[in-house]
C-alpha cells in the first residue's frame, strides 16, 4: 500500500513539478525586484501558475501525498500569495505616504489628546516659574545637581549669560546641559507614550514634573534679566523638543483612554484600535526629536544673534504647525 502511495505521489509531482519550479522562479524574481519589476507575460504567468498551484495543493491534500510534497507545495503557495497579493509599495512610497497623509491625519484625529498633553506641560511650568520666585531653594528639588550641572540660584548673572552666547569658548556648560536635556527628553518623551497606557496617570505625572524644571530653569533666568535671552536660547530647539514630547503624551493618553472608556468595544479592540493613530504620533514625536538634535546642534553654536533664534525656533514651529494642520486633506 506505501509502494502505491510513494508511485502515486511521485506520478503527482513529476506531471507538474516543471510549472511549480516555474513559479517559484517567478516568485524569487518578485521577491528580489517586485512585481512591478516583471515583464506583462511574467506576472500573466505569476498569476495563473499560483492559481494552479492552489489546485495542487489541494488535490494534495485530499488523497494524503507525502508530507514533504505537501510542505514544499504550502510553502510555495504562501510565497505566491504575497507576491501576488500583497500591497506592492516600496519603502520610499510607504514613508511618502506616511509624511503626506497618515502622520497629518492622525494628528487632527487626536488633537485633544495632543491639547490635554500641552496643557499639563504649560501648568507645570507655570507651577515651577511661581514657585521659584516663592522659595528660589525650589530650583534644587526640581532640577537636581546631577541635572543642572551646577547652575543654579547661586550661579552669577554674568556666567548665566556668557554660557547663554558662548563669550568664553571654554564655557560649554550650558551646551552639555542642552545635551544632557535632550536625551532627558527623549526618555520622557518615551515614557510618557509607553506608560499612559496605564490609566494615564503616569503619562500626566511625568510631563508635569518635566515642566516644573522647564518653569523653574526659565525662572532662574527671569530672575537675573535674562529671560528673552534664555527663550531665544530655549526656542531653537525647545519649540520642536517640546512640542514633541506633548505629542507623545497625547499618544500615550490616547491608548489610556482606550482602556479607561472601550465604549461598545472590548479593551483589548478599543486598544488596538487606538494604537493606530497613537503609534503614528509616537513616530512623529520621534521625528521631530531628530529635527530638535540637530537644531540644537548646529544652530545653537552658529547661531548668537537673539532675534534669529526666535525666528527660527518658532519659524520652524510654525512648520510642523502647517504641515499637521494641511497636508493629507482631500479635494473637496
Amino acid at each position: 500500500m506505501e509502494s502505491a502511495d510513494l508511485i502515486r505521489s511521485a506520478r503527482f509531482r513529476e506531471e507538474r513539478e516543471a510549472d511549480w519550479r516555474r513559479l517559484e522562479a517567478l516568485v524569487q524574481e518578485a521577491e528580489a525586484r517586485g512585481v512591478t519589476g516583471l515583464s506583462f507575460m511574467q506576472a500573466r504567468d505569476l498569476s495563473s501558475l499560483y492559481r494552479q498551484a492552489t489546485t495542487s495543493l489541494a488535490i494534495a491534500r485530499e488523497i494524503s501525498l507525502d508530507k514533504a510534497l505537501l510542505a514544499y507545495l504550502e510553502a510555495l503557495t504562501a510565497r505566491a500569495y504575497l507576491s501576488v497579493y500583497a500591497p506592492q509599495e516600496r519603502l520610499g512610497g510607504v514613508f511618502a505616504k506616511f509624511l503626506t497623509k497618515g502622520a497629518p491625519q492622525a494628528m487632527r484625529r487626536s488633537w485633544a489628546f495632543i491639547l490635554l498633553g500641552f496643557l499639563c506641560l504649560c501648568l507645570g511650568a507655570f507651577s515651577g516659574y511661581l514657585l521659584y520666585f516663592d522659595d528660589p531653594d525650589w530650583y534644587h528639588v526640581f532640577l537636581p545637581d546631577s541635572l543642572s550641572a551646577g547652575r543654579g540660584p547661586g550661579s552669577t548673572t554674568e556666567y548665566l549669560r556668557s554660557v547663554i552666547y558662548d563669550d568664553d569658548p571654554s564655557a560649554q556648560g550650558l551646551g552639555a546641559f542642552a545635551t544632557f536635556l535632550f536625551s532627558h527628553n527623549t526618555r520622557i518623551a518615551i515614557f510618557v507614550f509607553g506608560l499612559g497606557v496605564f490609566l494615564c496617570v503616569p503619562a500626566i505625572a511625568l510631563i508635569f514634573y518635566n515642566g516644573l524644571m522647564f518653569g523653574a530653569f526659565v525662572a532662574l533666568h527671569v530672575d537675573r534679566g535674562l529671560g528673552w535671552d534664555i527663550a531665544g536660547w530655549l526656542s531653537i530647539h525647545g519649540v520642536t523638543e517640546l512640542s514633541a514630547i506633548c505629542i507623545a503624551c497625547g499618544a500615550g493618553l490616547q491608548l489610556g483612554f482606550a482602556v479607561l472608556f472601550p465604549g461598545q468595544r472590548t479593551r483589548a479592540q478599543s486598544l488596538r484600535v487606538a494604537g493606530r493613530d497613537a503609534t503614528k504620533l509616537a513616530l512623529v514625536a520621534a521625528l521631530m526629536l531628530v529635527a530638535a538634535a540637530l537644531l540644537e546642534g548646529f544652530g545653537r553654536q552658529l547661531v548668537q544673534d537673539l532675534n534669529t533664534r526666535l525666528w527660527i525656533g518658532w519659524g520652524v514651529g510654525a512648520l510642523w504647525l502647517v504641515w499637521f494642520c494641511l497636508a493629507g486633506r482631500g479635494r473637496r
